[in-house]
């Protein structure tokens, strides 16, 4: 594979982001495009992308909290984001399907986790669907079980790193 670059996304970046959610997401699990600026906007630290080639091809997203509850749907447009909090929480992992399989995601999660653990954060969450619990559990996620998210109408686990202690 060529260079992978991994940076801080930029508005620039927009329109390729919210492509690669509509194309990694169903209609009802997608962020729209009004949360995705925001999430570049409010909380840029929060907001990695991977490029091969010039071209945006993978993203990261997340906000900050001290609440252990990640489950508020306010919270996904970054409603109680508090830059401080000890929480890195990823909003969205994903890799445009072109470019699936190819060993990007692991890459921008390992890099993700790096600047989490940067940024002197006590621990990373996410809420993934059972099928990607493997996935994640490679980088020292556990699994914390269900959540009560229903959010489009699935199930959800919770799923958290301990960066410290």
């Amino acid at each position: 594979m060529k260079a992978l670059t991994i940076r801080h996304a930029d508005m620039d970046d927009l329109p390729a982001c919210h492509t690669i959610e509509v194309n990694c997401f169903p209609p009802a699990e997608a962020a729209w495009a009004s949360s995705l600026r925001n999430r570049i906007e409010l909380y840029p630290e929060g907001f990695l992308v991977a490029e091969l080639e010039g071209k945006v091809v993978a993203q990261v997203n997340a906000g900050s909290t001290d609440k252990d509850d990640i489950t508020d749907e306010d919270f996904k447009q970054l409603i109680g984001h508090d830059p401080e909090g000890r929480h890195l929480v990823i909003f969205s992992l994903s890799v445009h399907p072109d470019f699936q399989k190819r060993g990007i995601a692991g890459k921008l999660l390992t890099n993700f986790i790096e600047h989490a653990g940067d940024m002197g954060k006590s621990d990373i969450k996410l809420l993934c669907k059972e099928e990607l619990l493997p996935f994640y559990a490679r980088f020292g996620f556990t699994d914390d079980g269900l959540s009560s998210s229903t959010h489009g109408g699935v199930a959800w686990h919770a799923m958290t790193l301990h960066l410290q202690d």
